[in-house]
């Protein structure tokens, strides 16, 4: 598919500013960013805003597709122009501690007072208020108090983090989730909403099933390894040359199952009958398989219960999921030529809409890389620019 320009995308007719910081703030954004909204990335003037740099792997990969715009917001013009920005926009996204936004002029009544169409988008560590509001949030503290760490790992192990910032990157997805539905709604009212999540908020969705298990039936779920937590047989197990998951818990694929690998007569064994008693019983099932499995290489394995229907795989490490034939016919790993690094590939959007390019349009930009260039959009002249630069505000 060819490249479409970016006045055709989805979100093309939408400018956001982005005043977010770390990583679950940019992950909402790079949503917006990566199907054209035009994403304004407001910039402190003297510091750079994430550890490694604007060259960093994390930031080339988080901040693409947006320009980036220098402004000191301590400064009376910094917040004065930000002020006029906002009247313009039509999203504004930032995650920072709850005073912050008060104490720099951001804050959803003053924003809504200057532009009462736009969308307010809001990361917090643990909510907007409560005992929790003002504290500092980070992913790893998000995943103990919400609950994540506490299920990961073996059993027995202690508590475990998940070994990507999970409460982070969902933050970011259920902000954009709700950034888009504000600016849908607003098509039918005129009126932009405050749209708000936290780590906390998020980390415990992302609990899903774990988290009813509690809700429904007050059961604290425990950590159950690379088993699933409640089926069997469903999940990793060793081959003679390394690892691989299964999910063959239920119906014909678990009696499949027990014919690939050569129990035929365990459906029938009182002990792993029932997806009950296969749980129950789950140590001395898992003792039968693996003593199985360990006759095969995990590539015949994933081969012959793939070719019986059975859902099989490998354990890649993130090399071996790159190299992987089926991840470089998708092409997630979108090549992009970077000024001050050269050509690079980042991730892209995991999201394909028919019919609609997903192609990473513009590299991660330099810290206040188009200042001018965006401020002109705004309709700020020579003069206004060189004054602003005069009051050390951009």
């Amino acid at each position: 598919m060819s490249e479409q320009p970016t006045s055709q995308l989805p979100l093309s007719d939408v400018t956001v500013l982005d005043l977010t910081i770390a990583r679950a703030g940019p992950t909402a954004v790079r949503q917006l960013a990566d199907w054209g909204a035009d994403v304004i990335r407001v910039e402190p003037t003297k510091v750079a805003t994430t550890a490694g740099g604007h060259h960093s792997p994390d930031y080339l990969n988080l901040h693409r597709n947006k320009r980036s715009l220098g402004l000191d917001l301590k400064t009376d013009a910094g917040r004065a122009l930000l002020h006029r920005l906002i009247g313009q926009a039509d999203v504004l996204v930032e995650n920072m501690r709850t005073p912050v936004k008060f104490r720099l002029g951001f804050d959803w009544e003053t924003v809504s007072a200057i532009n009462p169409r736009l969308v307010m988008g809001s990361i917090s560590g643990f909510g907007q208020t409560g005992p929790y509001a003002e504290r500092g949030g980070v992913d790893q503290i998000a995943q103990g108090l919400g609950g994540m760490m506490s299920i990961t790992g073996l059993r027995g192990q202690g508590p475990v983090r998940a070994g990507v910032a999970i409460s982070d990157v969902t933050a970011g997805l259920q902000l954009a989730i709700g950034i888009l539905v504000a600016l849908h709604e607003r098509e039918r009212t005129g009126v932009g909403r405050w749209v708000h999540t936290s780590l906390l908020e998020s980390m415990i969705g992302m609990l899903d099933f774990q988290a009813a298990r509690y809700t429904v039936e007050r059961e604290v779920p425990p950590q159950a390894g690379n088993d699933h937590p409640t089926l069997g047989p469903m999940g990793m197990y060793a081959t003679a040359d390394g690892h691989m998951n299964i999910a063959a818990a239920w119906g014909h694929l678990w009696e499949s199952f027990c014919k690939v690998i050569d129990l035929p007569d365990l459906p029938d064994d009182p002990r792993f009958d029932s997806p009950k008693s296969r749980s129950q019983n789950r140590a001395e099932l898992n003792e039968l398989i693996t003593a199985a499995l360990a006759t095969r290489t995990t590539e015949e394995w994933v081969q012959v219960m793939n070719d019986v229907g059975i859902p099989a795989g490998p354990v890649n490490d993130v090399g071996q999921t790159f190299a992987d034939p089926q991840v470089q016919h998708l092409g997630i790993a979108a090549e992009i030529e970077h000024p001050g690094v050269g050509p690079i590939e980042v991730v892209r959007n995991a999201t394909n809409i028919d019919g609609v390019s997903n192609a990473i349009r513009r590299p991660s930009p330099e810290a206040g890389e188009h200042t001018e260039e965006i401020l002109a959009q705004f309709g700020l002249d020579d003069g206004e620019v060189a004054d602003l630069r005069h009051q050390g505000a951009i």
